[in-house]
């Protein structure tokens, strides 16, 4: 599955950013949709996927309440909306798909693409 995430920049703290992660192959109609974010030095970490049949959603407890996952007017495209950002949140967010919950879970993909970076100052 080639995915394209896009929509990071610089922020300041309090700020909003929408993430768009699109799909060039095919629809994400039969996909578990997850975004995870990489922070410099620290290890790849889970932020939220969506189910796109069903729009079951999942979060970090990290960004519960901040932001928002969700399915965009097309089927190849979903959002993360990212409200009230903190320095924390600063790190190259991924998206990544597949049919199985349990890989976005564990984050069992073979290959990841460029990610879009996400810079919060404060």
């Amino acid at each position: 599955v080639q995915l394209q995430a896009s929509g990071g920049g610089p922020v300041q703290a309090g700020g909003s950013l929408r993430l768009s992660c699109t799909n060039s192959e095919r629809t994400f109609r039969r996909y578990v949709v997850g975004w995870f974010r990489q922070a410099p030095g620290k290890e790849r970490e889970f932020v939220a996927a969506i189910k796109w049949s069903a729009q079951h959603t999942s979060y970090a407890d990290s960004v519960k309440g901040r932001f928002t996952i969700s399915r965009g007017p097309a089927e190849n495209t979903v959002y993360l909306q990212m409200n009230s950002l903190k320095p924390e949140d600063t790190a190259v967010y991924y998206c990544n798909a597949d049919p199985s919950p349990f890989t976005i879970l564990k984050m069992d993909f073979s290959s990841w693409g460029q990610g879009t970076q996400v810079t919060v100052s404060s």
